[in-house]
């Protein structure tokens, strides 16, 4: 006989909740209809569902997201690194304390070696004809933030590797959620014998899945545009996979939606806007800023910045910050608005000649009029680099170009062999913006402040 099994997943929502009453319409659909046939029915998350980009995950500390996973009744779910390393050490130990669903994270321990208490490393699962089915969890190793924020992180290749030993002869099926990335996915697939791979981080989108060494691995892109599904037939009497398929469900394509949940979001926006309402300060006047152009905000902003790392220099890109600030009373709110970003402060150390590369990289029009989306940027534009300490003389030359001329550290010339210790984001210190900044060897992360937070704290002493 052969059971088939209906498995849906979502992944890095990041708090887009545009999208959220289609999806839950859509589930709760597709779920009445395969248990009016009789069929087993999964619903998985596989993280980065809050983003506190977002003012009710802001106001709530995601702890309104959490309502919404249980509205639609999510058997499992695992964190990504905005759950992870975005949110206070406390919050996170407090945010799935009213979670109904398990929440699957193998690889997160406290600094006691101990597993949180809302936290299983994985969890099995039995069907009415007795196939079980062993869903694991894990997250990417960011081990330095998590060490900063009072967590141990661990290798979640070593971990799974262990965990997949420990449920032979105990599972039938195996299902990982892995909120690690495609690339990272294809090497599980190729080592674990896993056979589906649910994953996340990336923002893949797999429209088949892809099979590798008969594990499907799977991904359903970001922001709810898709919603991943995948079809599971399982011989009750050997207990044996006889077919899978992966496929992803767009969400534009969807007509309806849940109207009741479309009031709640709507609800918990009003009731976030009240959360974030509490006044920081009063500004007597406008407080400018420009994108392209240095301004009264983005120099308050980097000497923010570089008093609080206590840097020898400064430097960070004005478009970090999305708009002015108007006259008046300012909130919480305000600056949320103006700066979202789940970005935090850091310091580096390097040479002189290694600081010079990066100013001239910073300094072209291609690294200002740069739009991109990711690193936890939430703006617009990359904008003008913004410095203190760093004099730059530059001089337009008959090709219509400004070329830098001279640069002074706090009014001394660049000394190419020295090391500086620079305080900036640490967006910077991933990806691919600034290969110099990433590669660097020594790095100091300041969390789990935000840049937001040294905002605010600066408007509350004014």
């Amino acid at each position: 006989m052969i059971e088939t099994i209906h498995i849906y997943h979502t992944n890095d929502l990041h708090s887009h909740f545009e999208q959220w009453p289609k999806i839950v319409h859509f589930i709760e659909k597709q779920r009445n209809l395969h248990r009016k046939n009789e069929e087993e029915v999964f619903l998985f998350d596989i993280g980065d569902f809050i983003d506190r980009v977002h003012p009710i995950s802001e106001a709530s500390m995601g702890k309104v997201n959490i309502q919404f996973l249980n509205q639609l009744a999510y058997n499992a779910v695992t964190i990504g690194n905005n759950e992870g390393i975005t949110l206070p050490y406390e919050a996170l130990d407090e945010l799935y304390q009213e979670a109904d669903a398990d929440v699957l994270i193998a690889n997160l321990y406290t600094k006691a070696g101990k597993m949180p208490e809302w936290a299983k490393p994985y969890q099995i699962y039995t069907t009415p004809s007795g196939i079980r089915i062993g869903v694991i969890g894990v997250t990417v190793y960011y081990q330095l933030f998590y060490d900063l924020l009072g967590w141990e992180i661990r290798d979640p290749f070593e971990v799974v590797l262990q965990i997949v030993d420990e449920l032979k002869g105990k599972t039938d099926v195996n299902v990982l959620l892995s909120h690690l990335g495609l690339n990272e996915d294809e090497m599980l697939a190729e080592q674990t014998g896993i056979d589906i791979i649910l994953g996340g981080h990336t923002h893949h989108i797999l429209d088949d899945g892809k099979l590798i060494n008969d594990t499907l691995v799977c991904g359903a892109g970001k922001y709810g545009n898709c919603i991943g599904y995948v079809e599971l037939k399982v011989n009750t009497d050997s207990k044996s996979v006889s077919s899978k398929k992966a496929k992803v469900i767009h969400t534009k394509n969807l007509m309806e939606e849940s109207l009741s949940i479309k009031k709640k979001i709507d609800l918990a926006f009003k009731e976030s806007q009240q959360v974030l309402s509490e006044q920081i300060s009063v500004l007597d006047e406008e407080l400018h800023h420009d994108w392209f152009e240095e301004s009264a905000f983005s120099q308050m902003l980097i000497e923010t910045l570089k008093d609080w790392c206590e840097g020898e220099i400064a430097m960070v890109n004005a478009g970090i910050i999305l708009d002015s600030l108007p006259k008046g009373p300012i909130s919480r709110k305000d600056i949320h608005r103006i700066c979202p970003h789940p970005i935090n402060p850091c310091n580096i150390w390097l040479t002189g000649a290694e600081l010079k590369e990066i100013i001239l990289q910073a300094e072209t029009e291609q690294m200002k009029n740069l739009r991109f989306k990711g690193l936890g940027f939430r703006g617009e534009v990359m904008g003008k680099m913004i410095y203190s300490g760093v004099q730059l003389e530059s001089v337009r030359l008959s090709d219509g170009e400004e070329h830098i001329r001279s640069i002074l550290i706090n009014q001394e010339p660049l000394e190419m062999n020295r090391t500086y210790k620079i305080s900036t984001i640490d967006m910077f210190t991933i990806g691919h913006l600034y290969p110099i900044i990433r590669d660097a060897e020594k790095k100091e992360f300041f969390m789990p402040e935000l840049m937001r937070d040294l905002l605010i704290d600066k408007f509350m002493r004014m």
